[in-house]
C-alpha cells in the first residue's frame, strides 16, 4: 500500500483528534490543524520539507496563541463557592445559636447542616449568605442589611 503524502498527515491529524477526545486538552486540537495544515500544503504540491514547516508553524502558533487567550481569560471561582456549580451559594439561612466553635446546626432544605461562620469578628444570630458548600457544611457570612 502507497499512501501518499497528504493521506500520512489527514491520518496523523485524525490521530491527534482522537488522542484530544480521549486526554480532554485542547492543545492537541490545535497540533491536529498544523496537521492538517500539512496536509493543506501537500496537496499544493509542496516538497515535504515545506509540509513539515508549515506543520510545525500553524502547529506551535495555535498553540501558543490558546495559550496565551487561556492566560489572559479570568479564572472561574473554586467549585465550592460557585454558583454555577451549586445553586445553594449565595441563599440566605437564619442561624439561631452560635457555639464556641464558630458552627452551629441548622435546617436547610429539609436536613441539619453543620454550619461554619467565615467573616470578622464575632457572629450574631440571625441572617446569614450562604458563601460556600464544603461536603455537608455550608460555610457562611452574615447577611447584608
Amino acid at each position: 500500500m502507497d499512501w501518499s503524502n497528504s493521506t500520512i498527515w489527514w491520518v496523523a491529524a485524525g490521530v491527534l483528534v482522537v488522542a484530544e477526545l480521549n486526554a480532554g486538552s485542547f492543545y492537541l486540537l490545535m497540533l491536529a490543524l498544523g496537521c492538517a495544515a500539512g496536509a493543506l500544503a501537500a496537496h499544493a504540491g509542496l516538497p515535504s520539507s515545506w509540509q513539515v514547516v508549515v506543520a510545525a508553524a500553524i502547529g506551535s502558533g495555535a498553540t501558543a496563541l490558546w495559550h496565551f487567550k487561556r492566560a489572559r481569560a479570568p479564572r472561574s471561582a473554586p467549585a465550592e463557592s460557585n454558583r454555577d456549580v451549586n445553586l445553594d451559594v449565595g441563599e440566605r439561612i437564619r442561624i439561631p445559636v452560635w457555639d464556641e466553635t464558630l458552627s452551629s446546626r441548622v435546617e436547610y432544605r429539609g436536613s441539619l447542616w453543620t454550619v461554619q461562620f467565615r467573616g470578622s469578628g464575632k457572629p450574631q444570630p440571625g441572617e446569614h449568605v450562604i458563601v460556600a458548600v464544603q461536603g455537608n457544611r455550608l460555610i457562611v457570612a452574615p447577611a447584608a442589611p
